[in-house]
């Protein structure tokens, strides 16, 4: 397995801290693998569902939030736990709105947890990182992570340990997130998450709620004209 020993070394020069927790997360991998039998038919998405682009809300909204965000971050649980909701139930169900959310994973456990939240498939990946966000500060900060990664995917996943393991070793989709966290980096000037664009309009750290409803609801009234 080689995954994490790559994006230790392609990671931004900006994130050069990240690569010795991601040459952690690589032994913990690793020990997780020996435990467990291989398993040739592992019941994770195929790489063209797990790489997809994830969206909430109608295809013809006129406008649309870009969300990169760390399922690590903090001030992105806080977004997800506290905006998001209202956001969802007054623009995004109601058609006016649509959110495309990108993976931005700062640090290793984020990157595990992207890769997990991909492999539960498109019917499954909301609900997954919304479940990781609200439980963010347990299995963040956990003696052992990666026990508490395996337990919420098989709860909200849909996945057994051979799976965690078959989708942590995908070096396909690995290279998907990391290539695009490097593009998102080098072409948006992204350097924090969260990191939103409404309508191009690029915008950093949470904001509350009527702050963002105000942003919107301008966005909406300039594409009815």
């Amino acid at each position: 397995m080689t995954i994490f020993a790559n994006f230790s070394t392609n990671l931004p020069m900006a994130f050069a801290p990240i690569r010795a927790l991601v040459n952690r997360l690589f032994l913990l991998i690793f020990v997780l693998m020996l435990a467990v039998p291989e398993q040739s038919d592992a019941g994770i998405a195929d790489l063209s569902e797990a790489i997809s682009e994830k969206v909430l809300g109608n295809a013809d909204a006129k406008v649309e939030i870009h969300e990169y965000a760390s399922l690590s971050c903090s001030h992105c649980a806080d977004f997800h736990v506290n905006v998001l909701p209202d956001i969802k139930k007054n623009y995004i169900d109601t058609g006016k709105v649509r959110l495309i959310y990108h993976d931005f994973p700062l640090g290793d456990l984020a990157l595990a947890a992207s890769m997990l939240s991909r492999c539960a498939g498109n019917d499954r990946f909301f609900p997954m990182i919304g479940t990781l966000f609200k439980s963010q500060e347990q299995w963040a900060h956990s003696k052992n992570p990666l026990a508490s990664l395996t337990g919420i995917s098989r709860m909200i996943g849909g996945m057994d340990e051979n799976d965690v393991s078959a989708c942590l070793d995908s070096n396909d989709l690995y290279l998907d997130i990391s290539g695009k966290l490097t593009k998102y980096s080098e072409n948006l000037g992204i350097n924090s998450t969260p990191t939103f664009f409404i309508n191009g309009k690029k915008i950093e750290g949470v904001l509350s709620y009527e702050d963002f409803s105000d942003i919107l609801d301008k966005a909406i009234k300039a594409n009815n004209k």
